[in-house]
């Protein structure tokens, strides 16, 4: 593994990676103008999700250079029950102007069906999102504010096989989040107390065939914030894997985590429990599921067939010191994406 410490230039003048590596902040300079690769392959997207014990809501800004989405979740653990609309536009070709930094900088969509604002500036992160015929004919809304952003997160550049191939991800994990969503009239309110978000900020350029696994989840154990963010598939992480646990704000590196899916026959068994298993010994856990949200589209050559299932987790995590943490019905997801985008 290599940890990137100080500012570093993502690309080289013939838009190669110059240093695959992992860091707790953003310390990578992206600019979409030095790619050098295929227009059509660059990716950028802000994805979060905000949620408590009894309600979820996900929200997508994602430019696919050839087509783009905004897309909006809104999920009911209690039930469990969950609605996602991912209205599609085409070729936007970076015209969606996505900052080049995490740090600041605002990313917004809108046409005569949507309108989605993601606002960042002065320390906070003010979501809007506003979809039209949701579902039944009820309109969707929502608003959120995110504050107390951790003081450490997961970063990666790692590179594909392709030569000018890249991806660069930052996940934050643990914000505090307060807002509302509403459908039609009925309304979920989301108070900080216990309300956590999770932010995946991706920048890149992919190859056609991909299959990702990630795994998150924020919240206390014990009056002290924890989270975690696991995860392979994202081109070579011989250099940089995206394994980290969160306490109190602080990063903890892991090494590579397994995850294990139930098989049904021989296809795999979403709703059956999971298993975590680390090469460190330093996650231990299995995942009892609760809802897939699963969707699949396809389009000519393109598909996605993405299940991320939400559920709670039980086992044991072990910080940097040697601090043994005890998940005990830890709610959070895992997620098996497979696209040829």
């Amino acid at each position: 593994m290599n940890r990137i410490t100080k500012p570093t230039k993502l690309l080289d003048n013939e838009g190669k990676l110059v240093e695959a590596g992992w860091a707790t902040e953003m310390l990578y300079e992206y600019d979409r103008n030095q790619i050098k690769a295929g227009a059509t392959r660059i990716k950028e997207w802000d994805y979060y999700l905000i949620y408590n014990q009894s309600f979820a809501v996900a929200l997508t800004i994602d430019d696919n250079s050839y087509m783009g989405l905004v897309s909006a979740s809104v999920i009911d653990f209690t039930k469990p029950i969950e609605k996602t609309v991912s209205p599609l536009f085409l070729l936007p070709m970076g015209g969606v102007n996505f900052p080049s930094t995490s740090r600041t900088g605002d990313v917004k969509y809108r046409n005569k069906r949507v309108n989605f604002e993601f606002i960042n500036h002065d320390g906070k992160r003010k979501l809007r999102a506003e979809i039209k015929n949701f579902v039944d004919k009820k309109d969707f809304i929502c608003e959120f504010e995110l504050t107390q952003e951790p003081k450490e997160s997961m970063v990666i550049a790692t590179p594909f096989e392709k030569e000018k191939y890249f991806y660069l991800n930052q996940k934050i994990v643990g914000f505090r989040a307060k807002g509302f969503a509403q459908v039609g009239d009925d309304n979920i309110n989301f108070d900080p107390q216990d309300t956590f978000a999770i932010l995946d900020w991706g920048r890149g350029v992919w190859t056609y065939k991909n299959t990702w696994y990630w795994s998150s989840a924020a919240g206390e154990i014990d009056g002290n914030q924890f989270g975690f963010n696991l995860g392979y598939g994202f081109g070579d992480t011989s250099k940089a894997t995206e394994n980290m646990l969160f306490y109190n704000g602080i990063a903890h590196k892991l090494d590579k985590v397994t995850f294990e899916i139930s098989k049904k026959g021989d296809d795999l068994d979403f709703m059956s429990e999971w298993k975590f298993t680390s090469s460190d010994g330093r996650f231990e856990a299995t995942f009892t599921p609760i809802i897939d949200r699963h969707s699949f589209t396809s389009a000519l050559v393109i598909s996605s067939n993405q299940h991320q299932v939400f559920g709670r987790f039980n086992g044991i995590a072990i910080l940097d010191d040697g601090t043994k943490i005890e998940l005990k019905d830890f709610l959070g997801f895992a997620e098996k994406v497979d696209n040829k985008w």
